[in-house]
């Protein structure tokens, strides 16, 4: 018998596995719902932290861009509008390369 298994047949723990306190927390409900006015803060520079220690001092690699992936989603209807809305500043984003290359071979 393994630990988790001995602990919830133990009586005096036994009402631990029917608490809804203690349920994990669906992954739609994880996440908090944001509106499409906040949507810049998924690719905007300005909230992007580059972290190279975590609280420990334990050197870690990631930037708060993914802490904000991680707790904040779109809503839904938002989220339709932020791929169109990405894909359109991709294009904008080569438009604007391709103007300044050819600027540059005058």
């Amino acid at each position: 018998m393994s630990a988790q298994e001995e602990i919830l047949s133990d009586g005096r723990f036994s009402c631990v596995a029917r608490d809804p306190r203690f349920w994990e927390m669906p992954e739609k409900e994880r996440k908090v719902k944001i509106d499409k006015r906040f949507r810049a803060m998924f690719h905007d520079k300005k909230f992007k932290l580059r972290y190279t220690v975590d609280k420990r001092g334990r050197p870690v690699n990631y930037t708060s861009t993914e802490n904000l992936r991680k707790f904040y989603a779109l809503s839904e209807s938002d989220s339709d509008l932020s791929e169109s809305d990405s894909k359109e500043l991709m294009v904008k984003k080569k438009k604007k390369k391709k103007a300044k290359g050819r600027e540059g071979d005058s």
